[in-house]
């Protein structure tokens, strides 16, 4: 099978016919064979409805149906796993990506050899309220994850069908599929210049908190992609700093109160020194991160599972 398109939805119910239309015209053009899963991530509209229907009229077309709203990245998930397509295309139901930019994205993969296809809506028709923060969001992907793409959080994607088959993608992961991608081994990711259509049904599912969530997984995902595997890296260099603080700090205060004293000097009792309660707790603080990476270490090598390694070929 050439393709398979995986698209999540919810409440969709307006858009879902025309989709599949466009798509299957496209298909047909160019000879494609195909499939099209649509996720219904727990519409509560009459999107499922409208999926059996069009599934009995075209076969190439099948549906999952959640029971309640797991989140887009759950929804692709899924799909990722049922996907038989030598190509995987990601797409959104809402009619804002067009099925027009199949081809040339299928041809970027099996022609040019490219592991990951992202699309790059330069051109939006969002509100200036959107596209602000989504342009910082994107700076800020770049500059934590060393991957330089215009769009991170695109629908429209294509992949090998060997890179959705070696990610895991949960939470609200789906906007850092490349990241994810990358740190499995697939390094060569690209992106292309895709239309950007107005909605034409319904409303956005998304508000201004996925901007911050964005922030916030993007945080987890840098930690984990760096550090998962050798969190003492993380803990342990925090860990010494702190405690070559504490420690030095403590030295200084200590020498001091000694100067003093072989002198004959007047000298502050160390308890009363502000400097004293900072080292100590610089230290405390040192010690706890030394733990918290021991502890990290454990848990890590204990959940390793071998299984995860990609082997790419075997002679």
């Amino acid at each position: 099978m050439n393709i398979s398109i995986v698209i999540p939805l919810l409440n969709e119910e307006e858009s879902l016919v025309e989709l599949c239309d466009l798509i299957a015209n496209v298909m047909s053009q160019h000879q494609y064979s195909y499939e099209v899963l649509l996720i219904d991530d727990g519409s509560k509209d009459n999107s499922w409805k409208v999926i059996e229907n069009i599934c009995s009229v075209n076969q190439n077309i099948k549906g999952v149906k959640f029971r309640r709203n797991y989140g887009k990245s759950a929804a692709l998930n899924v799909g990722f796993s049922r996907s038989q397509g030598d190509v995987v295309i990601t797409m959104d139901a809402d009619l804002q990506d067009s099925p027009d930019e199949i081809p040339a994205l299928y041809n970027k993969i099996i022609t040019e050899n490219y592991d990951l296809v992202s699309g790059w809506k330069k051109k939006r028709y969002d509100p200036i309220t959107k596209t602000l923060p989504t342009k910082l969001f994107n700076w800020a992907a770049r500059l934590m994850s060393g991957i330089y793409l215009h769009d991170f959080n695109c629908g429209l994607k294509a992949y090998k069908n060997t890179v959705v088959k070696s990610i895991q993608v949960h939470g609200e992961m789906h906007r850092y599929i490349p990241v994810l991608a990358k740190w499995a081994g697939f390094d060569k990711i690209t992106e292309k210049v895709v239309v950007h259509q107005a909605r034409k049904y319904g409303v956005t599912k998304f508000g201004l908190e996925r901007f911050f969530n964005g922030f916030l997984d993007l945080i987890t995902i840098t930690f984990v992609t760096r550090f998962g595997k050798k969190p003492m890296h993380f803990f342990g260099v925090l860990g010494t700093l702190m405690t070559m603080l504490g420690f030095g700090l403590f030295a200084y205060i200590g020498g001091n109160k000694l100067y003093f004293l072989f002198n004959d000097l007047p000298a502050r009792n160390i308890a009363d020194m502000s400097g004293f309660y900072i080292a100590l707790t610089s230290m405390i603080i040192g010690i706890q991160l030394f733990l918290a990476g021991f502890i990290s270490e454990m848990i890590a090598r204990n959940n390793l599972d071998k299984s995860n390694y990609q082997i790419e070929k075997e002679s």
